[in-house]
């Protein structure tokens, strides 16, 4: 099954929302910038320590902002919950995600969410890649804005690139945060008196106790982006450790055991390289 073309104006917006900053960002601007309905989207991938406080946080914040903002009761439905293990394997899909991992490195959600999208014709799902995003440079040359029929500016890949593994694998997709980084979404929250419900988000893939690990990606991606002050102290002072002591030798660790096991089965594994 093909996705659905472009929009129709007054048309809910379909939103990849994690309870994370710049989803949660994204869903105030569509419920409280621009007053349109949104369809709520979560997988959920039971591997990950977090998904039960994500789910949590999104239950906290829908109730917070129909508290706040009325007029979201008619606007946010509810949370479409979706298995990352029920997400149908696609061979298109993972070609091109093989193709663009020669190149640059991203996350393994790049194989089941856009499989997702494709298989259920979502054409246009939003998702909140940023500046300083992985995927916002990857997707960069390919990038062409476009003005949504509810009034604001998106963007996508455009069409004409339709022969490249970028499109191949991100034409589901709308990217409405392109240009914006998340000090810049912080301003803006900030600004529009949103901050009590910034706040509530949540971001830690392995928490510690029900706080901020302080070292999975996206804990060091909050730090390094300019909003460390949502880190625990103690927890920074790991993170600092982690960054510039363990996190420069696990490239070269991954490289080392990927030549033992490519070429050398038979020999005994380096001093303190282990086999997972």
């Amino acid at each position: 099954m093909e996705a659905s073309g472009e929009p129709a104006r007054g048309s809910t917006v379909n939103l990849l929302w994690t309870g994370g900053w710049d989803s949660t960002f994204r869903l105030l601007q569509l419920l409280l910038t621009h007053r349109v309905p949104v369809a709520p989207y979560y997988l959920e991938d039971p591997t990950r320590a977090s998904t039960q406080v994500e789910l949590e946080t999104m239950v906290c914040i829908g109730e917070r902002l129909r508290a706040m903002y009325p007029h979201t009761r008619d606007l946010l439905g509810p949370i479409r919950v979706a298995s990352v293990g029920d997400v149908v394997d696609d061979d298109e899909i993972n070609a091109a995600l093989r193709e663009i991992r020669r190149r640059s490195f991203i996350g393994s959600q790049y194989a089941w969410l856009p499989a997702f999208c494709k298989h259920h014709a979502i054409g246009d799902m939003e998702l909140g890649v940023h500046v300083d995003d992985k995927v916002q440079a990857l997707v960069r040359p390919y990038a062409q804005q476009f003005d949504h029929p509810d009034g604001y500016s998106s963007v996508r890949v455009d069409s004409r690139h339709a022969d490249t593994a970028e499109y191949r694998l991100f034409r589901y997709f709308s990217f409405p945060l392109f240009a914006i980084d998340k000090v810049g979404i912080d301003r803006q929250a900030q600004a529009e008196g949103w901050g009590e419900i910034m706040d509530m988000t949540w971001f830690c893939h392995t928490p510690v106790r029900g706080r901020p690990c302080g070292t999975c990606a996206p804990c060091l991606y909050t730090i390094e982006e300019g909003l460390a002050r949502r880190v625990p102290a103690s927890r920074r002072v790991i993170s600092w450790f982690y960054r510039h002591l363990a996190l420069p030798l696990k490239a070269p660790l991954r490289r080392i055991r990927a030549r033992l096991r490519g070429g050398h089965g038979s020999r005994p594994a380096a001093p303190g390289v282990g086999r997972p």
